[in-house]
């Protein structure tokens, strides 16, 4: 029987309240989705960062008759005494991993040409003379590679010195930018949404404060009189979960597996496994956002 009250009073709230309700239901669903896409912007990263950061290393380019360096010889290449130091060096380097060294010969560097510019119009445009020979060096710790690039660009032989993640930062930056903006945004609308939350609840029990004051008379206990609030707070959330969750796998399955993955197959793209972790986060910041509000606003305006 007493449930049967708490319910009736619920609904019977949702129905006086219905545009507050509506109100809140939309912010819910805007601020919830902008918060998991940027949830699933944080894991996208994550996957870029992962896979290009695996693949890192850096390419020191040797010298040839044909090119200028500092540390190169007018009309000469580089000597296998100067190959043999250069080695050493990378070889004794504490931030090279282990076995990270590996000797790129001209031959090697030409056939990696010809398959990169497979049909191409420039496929043709180099001889295997015409190639450099280079090192390619694999790191620990993509992170620090300050002390390989210092140690090597001064020795004689080396023409060039190119390490990926000084190009890579800058994009994984805009990236964050990206990222991080998308979950401000989110953070502003949620804070609207607990507000709203909270307006509403305290409309909700001036407007009922006649039965309020009864319920008190006959006994009845704080829970009791809170729990109908509570309840109207959770059902706008739980509808606003739904919304938002529906966007999001709506957005992951057409733009991210049906664009996406289909257009540029070369890169690691988020999947259900990372949706499903996002609506995780998206019902957990919901549900509480629903909740908090209206614990505060029932403790302050309905002092039960």
């Amino acid at each position: 029987m007493r449930f049967r009250h708490i319910f009736s009073e619920t609904f019977a709230g949702l129905r006086q309240n219905l545009t507050m309700t509506l109100a809140v239901v939309m912010t819910m669903w805007v601020s919830l989705s902008l918060f998991g896409a940027g949830l699933l912007a944080n894991q996208q990263v994550d996957l870029f960062k992962g896979n290009w950061y695996d693949k890192i290393e850096i390419s020191i380019f040797l010298c040839t008759p044909d090119v200028r360096g500092e540390q190169c010889e007018p009309g000469q290449g580089v000597t296998e005494a100067q190959k043999d130091t250069i080695r050493q060096t990378l070889e004794s380097n504490p931030e090279v991993a282990p076995g990270g060294v590996y000797f790129e010969t001209k031959q090697e560097a030409w056939e990696a040409f010809q398959k990169a510019y497979a049909g191409s119009p420039i496929q043709d445009s180099l001889t295997v003379d015409q190639m450099q020979e280079s090192f390619r060096v694999k790191l620990k710790n993509p992170e620090q590679y300050e002390g390989v690039v210092s140690a090597v660009v001064g020795l004689k032989g080396v023409q060039a010195v190119q390490d990926l993640k000084k190009y890579l930062d800058p994009l994984f930056s805009w990236l964050r930018l990206l990222q991080w903006g998308t979950i401000g945004a989110s953070v502003l609308l949620l804070l609207a949404a607990a507000l709203q939350i909270g307006n509403t609840i305290r409309l909700n029990a001036f407007a009922r404060r006649r039965e309020i004051g009864i319920m008190r008379l006959v006994g009845a206990s704080n829970l009791y009189i809170t729990l109908p609030f509570l309840f109207e707070a959770v059902i706008a959330a739980l509808i606003g979960i739904v919304f938002a969750s529906v966007t999001l796998v709506t957005g992951v399955y057409f733009i991210i597996m049906q664009k996406a993955q289909v257009s540029i197959r070369g890169l690691p793209w988020i999947g259900w496994e990372q949706t499903g972790w996002a609506l995780l986060g998206v019902a957990a910041v919901g549900l509480a956002l629903s909740i908090i509000p209206t614990l505060i606003t029932t403790r302050k305006y309905l002092r039960v």
